[in-house]
């Protein structure tokens, strides 16, 4: 089932504590999922008048893509047990050591929400466009299939952003997908060298103007437009840095909507 609109969900946010397991899902992702369902979808299948959005009972699907991680097991199993708990039908797109499916555009548009993990924003960026996957999201974020993800699974959706990709030093990225015009900034309050970079490379012109979230908080794009901000920590706030035209920037809070 898409969304009514091309939707992007970019955050800093998504996982949660959880008593038992590695982490639980949290109300950012439950978002995700909601916006998947604003309108029904028909099946793909040519020939076929099969409405796939009849059914709000079913559970979910989620592909989770943790390319940006070399789609490691681990983590993989983790997030199907916070998923199994959530109560998601969760499966994975793995690019290593070669696609887990035949047909990789297909598969993933029998999703409702494509979630992307953090890790190596660049590694990710240059698997993707190895394997095609640029146009392929592109095509099914126009159809409504709903794109979203934290960190890496953030920036990668926009022009450019601040990373640590190369090294313990953080360096920006500029060769972003462009689906979202300008930067992204994440984990603004809890790594102290983010702000301040971000600042100097919208400053001096290497970033665009960008939009930023503390952890815990996310951006909800509608097409190019961002629609709002929103948090599942109360406390986290969101951000756009933009030049001031005199070598400077002026960094503005967004307002931000606490989920339930």
């Amino acid at each position: 089932m898409p969304a009514s609109s091309p939707t992007i969900l970019a955050t800093s946010a998504g996982y949660r504590p959880h008593p038992r397991l590695r982490f639980g899902f949290g109300p950012m992702l439950a978002l995700a999922v909601e916006l998947s369902r604003e309108t029904p979808r028909r099946d793909r299948d040519p020939g076929s008048d099969q409405d796939l959005g009849g059914d709000q009972t079913r559970a979910p699907r989620i592909c989770s893509i943790a390319t940006a991680s070399g789609d490691h097991l681990g983590f993989q199993r983790d997030i199907e047990e916070a998923a199994r708990e959530a109560g998601y039908q969760l499966h994975h797109l793995s690019l290593f050591t070669m696609p887990n499916v035949e047909d990789v555009e297909s598969y993933l548009r029998s999703f409702d929400v494509l979630w992307v993990n953090g890790g190596s924003v660049v590694n990710l960026l240059a698997v993707w466009r190895a394997h095609g996957l640029p146009e392929i999201l592109h095509r099914l974020w126009q159809e409504g299939v709903v794109l979203a993800g934290i960190s890496a699974g953030s920036i990668c959706w926009f022009e450019g952003g601040v990373t640590d990709s190369f090294g313990p030093q953080l360096a920006p990225v500029t060769n972003g997908l462009g689906f979202l015009p300008g930067a992204n900034g994440v984990h603004m309050d809890s790594e102290e060298r983010r702000r301040p970079l971000i600042r100097e490379l919208v400053a001096d012109g290497t970033l665009g103007q960008a939009v930023c979230t503390d952890d815990g908080a996310g951006l909800l794009y509608r097409g190019t437009e961002l629609v709002e901000a929103v948090t599942e920590v109360d406390g986290a706030g969101a951000s756009r840095i933009v030049p001031d035209g005199s070598g400077g920037v002026v960094e503005q809070e967004i307002p931000v909507r606490l989920l339930p």
